[in-house]
């Protein structure tokens, strides 16, 4: 069984494992590195279950700053001439993990 870890970022939740690349929600940074909340954590036949958290948490290397692909919100009603057309674009951070 490999190591891994749940963290926690943006509200939402992910598999990890050292080495890992991945796109989370926009971060704000001090420096090029980041640290998130653990709240499993499996290192070979060992299990630590956090309530809610683990006090050990994941490194993580900021790789880049990219946008997602661009949505359409489009708004139609039918009869009345009413037509919104709206486009966005989410920002993430790719990172990648250093260690667990």
């Amino acid at each position: 069984m490999a190591d891994f870890a749940i963290i926690q970022t943006g509200g939402k939740q992910y598999k990890v494992v050292a080495g890992q690349k991945l796109k989370v929600e926009k971060l704000d940074p001090k420096g090029d590195t980041a640290s998130f909340d653990v709240l499993l954590r499996v290192t070979g036949d060992k299990v630590e279950i956090g309530a809610p958290k683990l006090s050990a948490s994941a490194q993580g290397r900021l790789v880049r700053a990219v946008r997602g692909e661009k949505k359409i919100i489009f708004k139609y009603h039918s009869k009345t001439r009413f037509r919104k057309k709206k486009g966005h674009r989410q920002d993430y951070t790719e990172i990648e993990i250093v260690k667990i």
